[in-house]
């Protein structure tokens, strides 16, 4: 998907769709775990069903899909870190903490950290209200997710998952921006998940396929989350996220991560399996100011922006 990069509303809404997707996996990921389907089965199944679409989708629209030999580790790095230890580290988590709405607040932390990586390793500039943004975003977060849910045994271990999830995200965010400007977000996703469902074969093959049973898990009661997983929480989104990176870049695009653990408590309200309290209501609120705190240019900022795009021009 191309954007102009000047339409900076359909980048944002681009973005946001995104966000929506993936606050809306941490229901469908919980609730496939709750019917006891392995994370090494279904984690694989999604990442190899979302690959051989985006194959199939840029074979259909004539996408080029070649892959340059020096970008070789580059792509397998991105797929190493997003889907393979993300989506393991992240799913376990979920499944240790028992709670999607606690898990989605600390995969919210990304921003903290990718700020840093566009800072270091793309010279992105960020002026005090964004920053300043970002914290009053997190602090929204923590109103949001403050009486969200009860925690699991092993919520100290699965908060510890998570954290190495986080890492995998700003490594995976990393990697985009730098293959961005020779591929189409199409190609870059597809290679992203056609990798990564290599890396998860061994486990697809052992765990994954240990308990298998043809009319459990063949049933449209574990296809529905699984498909809506591989779909548009994986093809969709993260081809629309891959646009959102490159417009935005790494340190601004990763904030819009920080609403989804409020997307989650929404649609668990929706539900019916989350009850939001005026705390969090309040907490949301808070929570959108700092997003958009975060998306404003200071002039120093705009100007040079600016400055730059007439030097390429010319």
């Amino acid at each position: 998907m191309t954007i102009d990069r000047n339409n900076k509303l359909v980048v944002y809404i681009v973005a946001i769709f995104s966000i929506i997707l993936w606050g809306m996996s941490y229901i469908w990921s919980d609730r496939l775990l709750r019917l006891g389907i392995p994370v090494e089965y279904f984690v694989a199944v999604r990442v190899q069903m979302a690959g051989l679409l985006l194959l199939l989708y840029n074979i259909v629209v004539g996408n080029n899909i070649h892959m340059k030999r020096k970008d070789s580790f580059k792509f397998l790095a991105l797929a190493f870190c997003e889907p393979f230890i993300y989506f393991v580290c992240e799913t376990y988590g979920i499944e240790l903490t028992e709670s999607p709405t606690y898990s989605a607040l600390i995969i919210a932390t990304t921003p903290i950290f990718s700020v840093t990586a566009g800072v270091l390793f793309f010279k992105e500039k960020l002026s005090f209200s964004n920053i300043f943004g970002m914290l009053v975003c997190l602090g929204g977060l923590v109103l949001v997710t403050v009486s969200a849910s009860s925690i699991g045994e092993y919520f100290i271990l699965g908060v510890l998952l998570l954290m190495v999830a986080v890492f995998a995200e700003v490594g995976h965010a990393s990697c985009t921006k730098s293959l961005s400007g020779d591929y189409k977000p199409e190609v870059i996703v597809m290679y992203q998940f056609l990798i990564g469902s290599a890396y998860l074969m061994p486990l697809f093959l052992t765990k994954g396929m240990r308990h298998f049973q043809y009319d459990v898990y063949m049933s449209w009661q574990v296809l529905e989350p699984i498909l809506c997983l591989a779909v548009l929480c994986s093809s969709v989104a993260f081809s629309l996220w891959v646009s959102a990176i490159k417009n935005l870049g790494v340190a601004k695009s990763s904030i819009f991560l920080a609403m989804i653990p409020v997307v989650t408590a929404l649609v668990g309200y929706t539900l019916g399996t989350e009850h939001i309290t005026r705390m969090q209501w309040c907490g949301i609120a808070v929570a959108c100011v700092g997003l958009i705190l975060t998306q404003l240019r200071s002039r120093k900022c705009a100007c040079s922006a600016q400055a730059a795009e007439e030097a390429e021009k010319d």
